[in-house]
């Protein structure tokens, strides 16, 4: 049984970078923050899970069927991740690219600490609570300094970002994908390239406080596990499963931001005008209305919301929301089985564009461009897609970000060059200032 409170926080932002800083004692960690983003669907405006009581962890080989059982099993909130080489246990897929990071390919916990975060209220939800652990806890978070005075900064060490695929072998390869679709392999294709660091040390709860500092995006996550850190900025919401109401809200269409009013006003609108953007974006929704008739009731699959502009701190991106509903005999597990991985991170049709881009890429993808969220005690769930996000391993001293785009007919290599740059750039500015 969990022990319930709830109480009322006078400062929510400053009590989040309090409880987000005092997390650091623990070896798992799990931190969901919407930033006040509004959204239609948000249940909470920060998450934290703290402390494994259980843990699953496993490669891609029957992941989704072991997974079946711990979740159904634990019958709790548990906390993690499924890496985008389970997409090899959903179809016979291989992942052979090099590997700097090192992820386990699926990772969750059982909590025994919970913290939930609506407006100024509060809710903690312990396992096993021991005499005044809670009130001891509370004492020690908010003894926690604003910023985390003892983080010993990363500016001591400089971080030289290095380029996985150089600029001519980019061109060569998006070329490669535009052939693949002038033949009919393909309609699209989601195409990523990593930038790394070796022998890089940085410090992981600094590096995020400045990350999301710059981004603020919808769904940001601090995740550590052990050795292994995730840092993430992503605005996109993978899939969400709220009752029998599935919601999925893939992103496809970017655009820069600028600084003069009517600029960034024309520059938001020429996206939500761009045919080629648009097309990107239907494609993708197509795959995801595909891919929830797999476990809806008949037809209950909707598209929302299509092609719709949201404006970031970053970007503009150009959003669709598509849902369905499932009946109680549908495993909430099978809904991520059957849409996993996201579609705006793969191409259409689903499995060629996946196996081609694997034969371009140079780099596993693991953690990146796959989801991390949670299960409730009721069969919900909530996940993003980890995009926008600086991934390090400890041990290693490795660190790593990778971006991408979607490449269709109308793609021009340089443009889709440029365009996974502003995607880059507030990971770039973050580990090399």
């Amino acid at each position: 049984m969990r022990t319930r409170t709830k109480q009322h926080i006078s400062n929510p932002e400053l009590f989040k970078t309090q409880l987000l800083n005092w997390s650091q004692q623990f070896d798992e960690v799990v931190w969901l923050d919407s930033n006040d983003y509004h959204q239609t669907y948000t249940s909470y405006d920060a998450v934290l899970a703290v402390e494994a009581l259980t843990v699953f962890q496993t490669d891609h080989y029957d992941a989704f069927n072991q997974f079946k059982e711990y979740q159904s099993s634990v019958n709790d909130w548990i906390f993690g991740y499924f890496s985008y080489d389970l997409k090899n246990d959903v179809e016979q897929l291989t992942s052979r690219n090099f590997d700097g990071l090192q992820f386990p390919e699926l990772l969750f916990f059982q909590p025994k600490k919970l913290f939930f975060l609506k407006g100024n209220t509060l809710e903690t939800y312990y396992l096993n609570v021991v005499a005044n652990e809670l009130d001891q806890d509370f004492k020690n978070i908010e003894a926690e300094a604003h910023v985390n005075e003892n983080a010993k900064t990363s500016e001591d060490h400089h971080v030289k970002i290095k380029l996985r695929i150089h600029k001519d072998d980019y061109f060569k390869k998006i070329n490669a994908v535009l052939a693949h679709i002038h033949r009919g392999d393909i309609y699209e294709a989601n195409f990523c390239q990593e930038f790394y660091a070796e022998d890089t040390i940085i410090n992981p709860i600094e590096t995020y406080h400045k990350l999301n500092a710059i981004s603020k995006p919808p769904f940001a996550t601090f995740l550590k596990v052990y050795d292994k850190y995730l840092l993430s900025a992503s605005p996109e919401r993978y899939i969400k499963k709220e009752g029998s109401k599935i919601t999925s809200q893939p992103i496809k269409g970017t655009a820069k931001r600028s600084t003069d009013k009517s600029e960034d006003k024309r520059l938001k609108q020429q996206l939500s005008e761009d045919i080629k953007e648009r097309s990107e974006n239907v494609m993708i929704v197509d795959l995801v209305r595909n891919d929830l008739s797999k476990t809806a009731t008949k037809g209950s699959v909707v598209v929302e919301e299509l092609c719709k502009v949201y404006t970031f701190d970053q970007v503009h991106q150009m959003i669709s929301t598509v849902t369905s509903n499932v009946n109680g005999s549908t495993h909430p597990v099978d809904v991520i089985k059957t849409t996993f991985p996201m579609g705006s991170m793969t191409g259409a049709p689903k499995i060629s564009a996946m196996k081609i881009i694997e034969d371009l890429e140079e780099t596993k993808r693991g953690l990146y461009s796959g989801a991390v969220g949670y299960f409730s005690p009721d069969d919900d769930f909530d996940f993003n897609v980890v995009i926008r996000s600086i991934l390090y391993n400890a041990t290693n001293n490795y660190v790593s970000y990778s971006v991408g785009g979607a490449i269709t007919a109308k793609s021009d290599p340089l443009k889709e060059y440029e365009e996974c740059l502003v995607k880059a750039k507030a990971m770039r500015e973050v580990l090399e200032n």
